[in-house]
């Protein structure tokens, strides 16, 4: 095979940019971009023909060129993040990007961040403001605590509690509450930048109060407690209470920091789920400051939300970690809405996707599950569709133990493989996320809204008729 005389079927760039179709894309996007374009894609199809040897299917990508131009193009030109439809059951989905936000909310959000807003201006005052005065009085109103403030996240949170509480100084923390938190960042890693010292006691599975008690020097600087809200630990196990730990540190002058993690405000066991410990909980148990996430359980936005006695975060304020780890205008906004909507637990039961996804009633969820495989029961030639049973999760490193009842879409294509199906819902416009069991493709309706169904009963009869 002469492999030069391939090489030399290969149209040169100025051939290409007077064929009638990049035309276009030039009027439409620019020039330059597509020149590029056109050159990347010619050197791929060189390297191909170096790497391959069937001359058909060299021929082929030949012939594909100005397709494969066109495809790269409208890639180069569209957005990389985009609105996903999660039918795999998990709520907080941290790969899908955890809590969503209501549109209530959302259209809020538009209004503010496309004018200009007061994020840092007292306008009773008219003078520079403080961007946590939006949301710290009610923050401080629900959780009991007498000061708050706000981080890009949870681990930014825990690092600037200690930078300001315990920096060159020991801090005791339980063996089994050493965790990492996703994505190999680990509590020692934390607290390691943080310039805190990290005194480990107790075993993996069992801690006694006497082990803080031995651990105390002169040193030490606080008490951190870490809530293991992504796993659980059963059996020969004991921990120390956060009632008990706090009376040591009133007893010995220490104070406690408490890393909560999820952060929920409501007690869950009254919608039967399991009980989580809520911020609440905490501060009114005596503990100095509490950190936790705003994407998790809370239902807000990616954020480190810290509460606490004032003295300790007035001291964060002033840290320079702080402006580091600020928070933009997007964040504070979406927290002062979230943090409203908890003045009554009604309202944000309700108005708060997570927790109208987490408290969702089975009748409604198996009501949609049923208008989606009515929508494509026609596929019955091309697919087993049945409306099945099946079980969500919360997710984000949140009640890792629960499974909470569900409805799910199931749908075994003949066709085509399981696999094949899974991945052309995820590509093109609308994607779709869902997950495979037993050669089935699973779509959990607890994670498909009401107004997905009409798209993704679409996307299925676009893909299987």
């Amino acid at each position: 095979m002469n492999k030069n005389i391939l090489y030399r079927n290969i149209p040169k760039v100025d051939v290409l940019l007077e064929n009638p179709q990049i035309v276009k894309l030039i009027e439409k996007y620019h020039r330059d971009v597509i020149v590029d374009i056109i050159r990347e894609e010619i050197n791929k199809l060189r390297t191909f023909i170096k790497e391959n040897d069937d001359v058909n299917l060299i021929e082929e990508k030949i012939n594909n060129l100005i397709e494969n131009i066109k495809i790269s193009t409208e890639k180069v030109y569209s957005y990389n993040i985009k609105k996903v439809i999660n039918g795999t059951g998990t709520i907080l989905h941290t790969n899908l990007g955890r809590a969503i936000i209501s549109k209530k909310h959302a259209d809020y959000l538009s209004e503010v961040v496309t004018s200009y807003s007061n994020l840092e201006y007292n306008l009773e005052e008219g003078k520079r403001g403080e961007r946590y005065s939006h949301f710290e009085k009610l923050i401080c109103k629900i959780t009991g605590a007498e000061a708050a403030m706000a981080v890009n996240n949870n681990a930014a949170a825990v690092m600037l509690v200690l930078s300001s509480m315990a920096a060159e100084r020991e801090v005791i923390v339980s063996r089994g509450e050493l965790v990492e938190v996703g994505g190999k960042f680990r509590i020692p890693d934390v607290m390691k930048s943080s310039n805190a010292h990290l005194v480990e006691i107790g075993t993996t599975n069992k801690t006694h109060l006497e082990d803080y008690e031995d651990a105390i020097s002169e040193n030490t600087g606080a008490f951190l407690k870490v809530h293991t809200s992504n796993f659980k630990i059963l059996g020969f196990t004991e921990s120390v209470s956060i009632e008990e730990l706090c009376k040591l540190g009133r007893e010995k002058d220490i104070p406690v920091i408490e890393d909560i993690g999820s952060g929920v405000l409501i007690d869950l066991s009254k919608y039967g789920l399991e009980y989580e410990p809520t911020v609440q909980d905490s501060i009114k148990a005596g503990v100095d400051v509490v950190s936790f996430s705003g994407d998790k359980l809370l239902g807000g936005p990616q954020a480190g939300i810290i509460v606490g006695k004032k003295k300790y975060i007035d001291k964060m304020k002033k840290n320079p970690l702080t402006r580091a780890f600020r928070i933009d205008k997007f964040t504070a906004t979406i927290l002062e809405m979230i943090f409203h909507e908890y003045l009554n637990e009604e309202d944000a039961i309700k108005n708060i996707p997570v927790l109208s996804l987490i408290t969702k009633d089975l009748k409604e969820i198996e009501k949609n599950a049923n208008a989606l495989f009515n929508k494509i029961e026609n596929l019955e030639n091309v697919a087993d569709i049945n409306v099945e049973d099946t079980f969500s999760q919360i997710g984000g490193g949140s009640l890792p133990a629960e499974r909470i009842k569900s409805k799910s879409v199931t749908i075994m294509p003949k066709n085509i493989s399981t696999q094949s199906l899974e991945a052309k819902l995820r590509a093109g416009k609308n994607p779709v996320v869902g997950r495979i069991s037993e050669e089935k493709l699973i779509l959990d309706m607890r994670t498909v809204l009401e107004d997905e169904i009409d798209i993704l009963a679409q996307k299925l009869i676009d893909i299987l008729k």
